[in-house]
């Protein structure tokens, strides 16, 4: 006969789902936490088992222990389990995505499906009805299971197994590829192939996605393609390494690259029609590799550079030093960080703002990454002699206001910028360097006279992307003081006032992120500063005097985002450095 508690404790957990009677009824979770977090899970409409695991109550190991003994199904480790090997095409990728569950092989008329939860009735059902299979349940763990199906199960995956020989659905209308300053689409007979079809719906599939590159990489014996979302890679399809010269040839072609040259790397550009008035730009470059070429593909979204300075995550103080250098009438502006820190965009939009018909703007670039309007382009072009310096040369021969210069990267372009921003223009220009007092020594150490440094320049603003938390998902994080002043925050900040987050993951974003917030060191040049820089003073030196004047470091500016909720501390301490 069952005890009493036994008899209560049942009674009581069959308001819950499965997964949450299981945990109660084991003894692992109290009926009170599970009823707090069921009703969480329901007001933010994502799955209980993804509440469960995110907060903490449970771990994804203990989960799955617990599961195997309830509903007697064996337990796998996932990390055993090679992903090329798994069998493809068997069940769609969206319902994998949606019910966090991997097919690992077919047995008979029977398949043998990965999940967290067997305890998921609607995810049985819809995956019988899908497959017309029976379905055997083998726990895993759920975290290792979320990285497996989103490294695998994506609309474009599904494609795979079919672009030799088979077609899948193309919407013709919605989009086109086209070669730069081209208005003719392709031929009708090249559009039919299944490799042209699959690489429009990749490049859709990572604009939808919030992608800002794509990685098309051939190995000996397979080809992935992985896109760049929030910073991080993903891998989102390794289709059959047969495909890899007729994709590389497909993208050469309408990026006006020579097809037959596939010893040396090449650079062009294309653009993909997303109905009747958007238009997105893409990058392309080839690389040689051991086993093919290597096709980095960057998303260039012209909109980006319109959404205004308070997009871009400048605090108030911040902003008010960039408006007020950028609205000079002449000086150097420069804007420093490593690739893919958003410089380019950084430095579009201070352009947008200033883009008025009174003023002569004229831009040289490695190559012109954002298309504006009324802005005089340049696309430097070494090969032909057409280089930084010599683009330079001739915008001041044009009477120009503003000059946009792509990078400084040797003496001769930074001394003829120099002398631009010293005549009474405004010049905007990027280095790469750690972070803003460095950018003064790094112009030093090319040869600049410390003279010129401190009459032209006038203001320098370092720059990185870290990931922006869920604001569905994100949750309190318990981190010892210890831990935040070793960070470097002070004692007087931990004061119990605010809280710090950390990443959960919800179906609604990319393992606890979704988007990336800017992280600055925005440093004027005072008059203080102009001293040091004269007297030939160290990047130390320099780094103490801004502190004095209330610049905030790259990490102090991170952990500011960290007291403000909008990202995590472990993502403040990987991108910056102290």
């Amino acid at each position: 006969m069952a005890s009493v508690d036994t008899v209560l404790r049942e009674a009581a957990a069959a308001t819950l789902p499965g997964l949450g009677r299981a945990l109660v009824m084991a003894g692992k979770l109290d009926q009170k936490t599970a009823e707090e977090l069921y009703r969480k899970a329901l007001a933010s409409r994502s799955k209980f088992i993804a509440e469960l695991t995110g907060s903490g109550a449970v771990s994804s190991a203990d989960l799955a222990h617990t599961m195997s003994n309830a509903y007697a199904a064996p337990l796998l480790d996932l990390d055993a389990v090679d992903p090329q090997r798994l069998p493809k095409g068997l069940l769609d990728g969206k319902i994998c995505l949606a019910y966090r569950v991997v097919v690992l092989r077919k047995r008979n008329n029977r398949l043998i499906v990965a999940t967290a939860d067997p305890s998921d009735q609607e995810a049985a059902e819809k995956i019988k009805f899908a497959t017309q299979l029976g379905v055997d349940w083998v726990i895993a763990e759920f975290d290792k299971l979320s990285r497996m199906v989103e490294a695998s199960s994506t609309s474009a995956t599904e494609a795979m197994d079919h672009i030799i020989g088979e077609d899948f659905e193309f919407d013709e209308a919605s989009m086109e590829a086209q070669a730069p300053d081209s208005g003719e689409t392709t031929s009708a007979e090249v559009d039919d192939a299944p490799v042209v079809k699959f690489l429009h719906k990749m490049l859709l599939d990572a604009f939808s996605m919030r992608a800002s590159d794509l990685h098309f990489e051939p190995y000996e014996h397979h080809y992935r393609v992985r896109f760049r979302i929030d910073g991080e890679l993903r891998e989102i399809a390794s289709p059959p390494i047969a495909i890899k010269d007729k994709l590389a040839s497909r993208i050469k072609v309408i990026s006006r690259l020579d097809i037959a040259e596939k010893r040396v790397p090449q650079d062009g550009r294309m653009k993909l029609k997303i109905g009747p008035d958007r238009v997105i730009d893409f990058r392309v470059s080839t690389l040689p590799t051991l086993f093919g070429e290597k096709i980095v593909i960057r998303i260039l979204d012209p909109s980006s550079a319109k959404l205004g300075v308070d997009a871009l995550g400048y605090e108030p103080e911040e902003k008010e030093r960039l408006l007020k250098a950028i609205e000079r009438p002449y000086g150097m502006i420069l804007v420093t960080g490593p690739t893919g820190s958003g410089k380019t965009v950084s430095l579009y939009t201070c352009l947008n703002l200033l883009n008025k018909p009174g003023v002569n703007i004229a831009t040289a670039e490695d190559p012109s990454e954002i298309n504006l309007p009324g802005v005089n382009q340049v696309n430097v072009n070494e090969k032909a002699g057409l280089t930084f310096a010599a683009a330079l040369k001739s915008f001041l021969r044009q009477d120009p206001d503003i000059i946009m210069v792509g990078e400084i990267r040797d003496l001769e372009t930074a001394d003829i910028a120099i002398k631009a921003a010293q005549t009474g223009h405004l010049v905007l220009s990027t280095l790469h360097t750690n972070d803003a007092p460095t950018t003064l020594t790094r112009m030093r150490n090319m040869g600049i006279a410390p003279f010129n440094i401190a009459s032209s320049v006038i203001l320098i603003t370092a720059q990185r992307l870290a990931r922006r938390l869920c604001v569905n998902c994100k949750a309190p994080a318990d981190i010892p003081a210890e831990t935040l002043v070793e960070a470097g925050l002070r004692e007087e900040d931990i004061d119990g006032s605010w809280t710090p987050y950390r990443p959960v993951g919800c179906s609604m974003c990319n393992n606890g992120y979704k988007g990336r917030v800017g992280i600055y060191q925005v440093m004027p040049i005072s008059e203080p500063l102009q001293r040091i820089i004269l007297a030939d003073g160290s990047a130390l030196e320099i780094a103490e005097q801004a502190q004095r004047e209330g610049v905030r470091s790259l990490r102090q500016s991170g952990l500011h985002k960290v007291r403000l909720g909008l990202t995590s501390l472990e993502e403040v301490l990987a991108v910056t450095n102290e």
